[in-house]
């Protein structure tokens, strides 16, 4: 099964496009909401390498980036490579 994990705030539109996309997908994800949990926000900068901006999404522990990232493996049909 696919891991994915996105870390998101409650009122980010790009987030909420991200997991869109994935809904469409037929995928399931953890959200991690970086603005209610400052230790998610710690980690998810660590992990991101010091992306600040949400959605930062990890698909079996790989860095995808952000919600123009997803969308961009989603047009170069890269994206479903991904998917268990």
């Amino acid at each position: 099964m696919t891991k994915i994990e996105i870390y998101t705030t409650e009122v980010c539109p790009y987030c909420v496009k991200a997991k869109k996309l994935l809904d469409h997908k037929g995928q399931s994800y953890e959200e991690i909401r970086v603005d209610t949990d400052e230790s998610m926000r710690d980690l998810m900068l660590e992990r991101a390498k010091g992306a600040r901006t949400v959605p930062q999404i990890f698909i079996n522990d790989n860095h995808i980036g952000g919600c123009d990232d997803l969308y961009a493996l989603e047009a170069e049909r890269k994206l479903d490579a991904y998917f268990d």
